[in-house]
């Protein structure tokens, strides 16, 4: 079992410790999956608004949420 699939397991547990627990490492999943996959586009040339498209929100979240983060994550390269 990925833990991927054992925190979605746990994310329906009737424990509350439990499943908040797993909400929050899901949730911090998926926004370094989103963080990494932004910058995947990006370095392939993709704009910000196509990877708001492909996201669902406006060219101006995706740019606020991920721009200065990009940045930093290039320097520490």
């Amino acid at each position: 079992m990925t833990q991927a699939t054992k925190l979605a397991a746990e994310a329906s547990s009737p424990d509350p410790v439990v499943g908040l627990r797993a909400v929050a490492a899901l949730r911090e999943l998926l926004e370094r999956l989103e963080a990494l996959n932004v910058d995947n586009a990006r370095a392939k040339g993709w704009s910000w608004q196509q990877i708001a498209d492909v996201l669902g929100v406006s060219r101006q979240a995706v740019h606020k949420k991920h721009a200065a983060g990009r940045l930093l994550r290039r320097r520490e390269r």
